[in-house]
This record gives structure tokens, sequence and C-alpha cells, in this order.
């Protein structure tokens, strides 16, 4: 045996270990604003998808690194305009924000907030994977809040630069009068440097009781710096407190604390990574001295000493077929409409194998079009390609597949009174540009839109195809951008709209995603 094939046979049992560890990111996909607990040996997460309807979706894993969508807070937050895309209204990088996710004597809590409803919702439930969910409402919103039980009492702990703590009537119904204080004046000055700007104030709060001592996460953002992780703590709920910056590295923050059975521990956070948004990332943690030292020499690990990160799909995002069988959910959980739906304007039953979008107000704005189908875009790179029959399509309608965001591209078919044309936009500027058009004459169409989010490429080519397999680019490069505006990653989207007369329909056959 040559001296070179010797030392490889020596490192395959270590690159085989090597392959069963995690890697950070833990989700390479949109999934901002965690709140984590663990029931026994299982663990459940709450995420954030905002102008996503349903909303606050449910996640389970049994090893920290590998998760399944299980449910979702609720089917709608609200029925204002701007939940409903109506009267030229929008919640684009609104809806519902940071969510908090606790269990308390048997029954799992939900709690978000809304600037669209101007209100602070509670969601609870007995079994969090199939519900039913009791909902409660009450002003005032409570930004980025944490909902915490401690010595048979209910508190909510929010506030952007100076936290704030209230305690809850026992039914939800609101604060309890009388008992909302400061709880710190100014959480972000661990992080302030000496200039004094303190950039984005310490928000994004989280409290946890660790063995007696109380303590609270949030993020800030110093001017000229990076996300950054601070903690504060104190022997007693109401302080007082002291704090410390316990992560500032590649700017991975916002979270909190997770301990498993055997008695580790680690920090869920995130990080902004372009346009596929904010993704999840795992942090391990000592404990010295009572306060949580997080990574390893301050330093966001790359590989983790947990089971090997799986595929996303079916867990996270999946293909669909349109094929459904009695007693199954109309729409597996991977997919959430674009703002509320018109539910008579969609179906998966009138013809069977197929979804069916039917077009209702008129539009000429992608953005303003309701029933927008939507999955998350997956990292390193990932493709969607879809086969579209629009034989029923009328003069002004516009449907295909889409990315969503501000700054969108799609590719789709337009009638133009009889005329049926292949058009791809690309709004990477902020205005959509029609860059392609392309008479056509089939009825059956298959179109395809692939992303690459590696190493912040950030760029999408969409394509057509007469068959499903020899695939021609169409228009150009779409560069993607995450905007704050929409405050979300790019998202796949399966669109119908009308722009003069409403009650057409084209019918999807299938939705084929793949993750490379």
């Amino acid at each position: 045996m040559k001296i070179g094939a010797f030392v490889f046979s020596l490192m395959i049992p270590f690159l085989g270990a090597l392959a069963q560890q995690a890697h950070n990111p833990i989700i390479f996909a949109d999934v901002p604003d965690m709140s984590m607990i663990r029931v026994g040996d299982t663990y459940y997460m709450s995420s954030t998808t905002m102008h996503m309807n349903p909303g606050v979706p449910i996640m389970k894993s049994k090893d920290l690194v590998n998760w399944t969508l299980i449910n979702y807070a609720y089917d709608r937050l609200g029925d204002q305009d701007e939940l409903n895309l109506s009267n030229h209204k929008n919640a684009y990088g609104h809806g519902s924000w940071a969510s908090s996710l606790r269990f308390h004597e048997g029954r799992y809590y939900v709690s978000t907030f809304s600037a669209n409803t101007g209100k602070t919702h509670v969601y609870h439930t007995a079994d969090i994977e199939h519900g039913p969910w009791v909902s409660k409402e009450f002003q005032p919103m409570m930004h980025d809040h944490s909902l915490f039980f401690d010595g048979g009492k209910i508190y909510m702990i929010w506030g952007g630069g100076r936290i704030y703590i209230a305690e809850l009537l026992p039914d939800f119904s609101g604060v309890k009068a009388g008992t909302q204080r400061v709880l710190i004046d100014d959480a972000s000055l661990p992080a302030k440097p000496k200039e004094g700007k303190a950039g984005l104030p310490a928000e994004g709060s989280q409290m946890f009781k660790i063995n007696g001592m109380y303590y609270l996460f949030n993020i800030s953002w110093p001017a000229g710096g990076m996300r950054t992780v601070i903690v504060h703590r104190a022997s007693q709920l109401e302080g007082p407190y002291e704090g410390k910056v316990v992560l500032q590295d590649q700017g991975v923050a916002q979270g909190g604390l997770i301990d498993m059975p055997n008695g580790k521990w680690y920090a869920y956070l995130f990080q902004d990574y372009g346009a596929v948004g904010r993704i999840p990332f795992l942090v391990p943690v000592k404990w010295e001295d009572g306060w949580p030292v997080l990574g390893i020499d301050g330093k966001v690990p790359a590989t983790l000493d947990l089971p090997a990160n799986k595929s996303l799909s079916p867990g996270i995002v999946d293909s669909d077929d349109f094929d459904r069988e009695a007693g199954q959910a109309a729409l597996p959980l991977a997919w959430q409409w674009n703002h509320n739906p018109v539910v008579d304007l969609w179906s998966v039953t009138e013809r069977s194998g197929f979804l069916r979008l039917r077009t209702g107000d008129l539009t000429d704005d992608f953005l303003s079009a309701k029933n927008t189908l939507t999955q998350r875009t997956i990292g390193p790179s990932c493709s969607a390609a879809i086969a579209i029959e629009v034989s029923n399509m009328k003069d002004g309608d516009f449907a295909g597949i889409s990315l969503l965001q501000k700054n969108y591209g799609l590719v789709g078919v337009r009638m133009e009174g009889n005329t049926k044309s292949l058009v791809m936009i690309n709004a990477m500027t902020g205005a959509p540009q029609e860059l392609a058009k392309i008479n056509l004459k089939q009825q059956r169409i298959f179109l395809k839109a692939n992303c690459d989010f590696s190493n912040k490429k950030d760029t999408a080519q969409f394509f057509y195809s007469t068959d499903g397999h020899h695939w021609k680019m169409i228009g150009n490069v779409l560069k993607m951008s995450y905007t704050i505006p929409h405050f979300m990653g790019y998202r796949f989207g399966l669109f119908n709209y009308a722009s003069k007369e409403a009650s057409g329909y084209v019918d999807f056959d299938y939705f084929h995603l793949t993750i490379n």
C-alpha cells in the first residue's frame, strides 16, 4: 500500500465521524425570531412569518438539529384591510412579529404581537400538534415580548432599549392594573461603544429562570458593529439586573437558551444571510460563575457535536403533486398564503390532482394580488418547477411562478385578448420591468425558478419548457435583495390574478422542489 493511501485509510473513521456532526446553519432558510422549549425529550420551536397565513409556525425536533413543521398558532390573525390585501393596503413586513413559546402546567402557550391589529395575542392548547388553540388578545401591543410564568403569576417582559415588565390577568385578557414598570432602563448599555451610540437598541427579550437566577436575553446592534447578544441576570425577577455582552461574532444573535436531557446547553440564534433571509444557528454554552458563556472561545462553531443535518424536505419545505386522499389536509404545512386568502377562490378538489387558483379582485400589481401560495426558498441553492394549464384564463389574467419579495421576479402566462404570451418580469430595481415576451400556443406549459444563495450570491434565473424536460432561460438574472419593507427571505409563489375580468382560472399540476 502506498503511503498516501495508507494515511487516507487511517483518516476514513475520522471523516466518517465528521460527517455525522451537525453543521451551522442548522436551517439554511428563513426561520427568524425563534423561541424554543423542551418538554421531556422533545423540542418545540416557534418562529416569525409576518404577513403569511396561517401564522406563527410551530416546529418539532428530537435532536435540536432536524425540525418538522407540525402546526401554526393561528389561521388568521385578524380581518383588517392590511391583512386582507384590500383597499390598496398591505401588511408586508408586519403581520405578527417575534413570538414567545412556553409550556406551563400541561399547556402550551404561544404569544405574539401585531402592529396591524395593535394588540398582543396569546394562543394556548393542551395539544401543540393538533390543537385546538384558545385565542386571547389585548392592548397594548408589546414589542418583542417574553411570556413568563413565575411564582403562580403570569408576566410579560418587552421593549426596545428600555425594557418593561407587567403582570397579566389570569385569563390573558389584559394587563393587571398598576403592575407595569421599567425593568431595565437601558438594556443596550453593555454593548454601547465609548462614544455612546447605541445603533439598534436592545430588543428581542427572552426571559429564563435557571437554578434560581433570572436571565434576560436581548439583541443589540451597536453603531458600526454587528448584532450582539446581551444577557442581564438577577437573583430576583424585579431586579436589580447586571448585564454583559455574551456573544459578538458573525452577527449571530437574538434568541435564548435550551438545555438537553443530558445536561448540555445551547443557545439558539440567527444570522442575517442576504436574500434567503434570517437563518438559525446553534451555539454551545457552558456556565462560568453563574453566567452563560456562548461559543468556542467566543466564536460560533461551524460544526456541532449533535446528529447530522438531514434534508429540510419534507420537514419544512416540500414538493406537492396536489393529490389528496380522504382525510388529508387540503394543503401541507409547508405552504403559506401571502396575506389572508380568499377561501372560495382556490381548491384542490375541483379537479383531482391539481391546485386551482381562480381570479377575484382586479389588480395590475403582482404584490397586490391575493391568493399567492408560497414556500420558503432554501440555501445554498434550490429550484422549483411547476406545470400549469392555462386554457381557462380570461383577458387580462396573469399566472405563473414567482420569487416573492419587494424586488421580486416571476415568469408566467399573460392573456391579452385571445392571445397568450410567456412573460418574464424583473423588479430587482424596485420597479417591475418586462424583459421577455414569447408567444404561446400550448395550453400546458412548464416553468421553473432557480436560486443561488451560496456565499450570498443571491441570484435567480427563470426557465420555461414545452415538454418538462428541455429548459430554456427566459429574461435575465434576478439579483435578489433582502428589503426591510418586506422583512422576509425570498419565497417561491404560485400566483394568478386578473386585471380586467374576474373568475378565470388556472390549474397547477405540481410543484417540484429541488435543494442543492
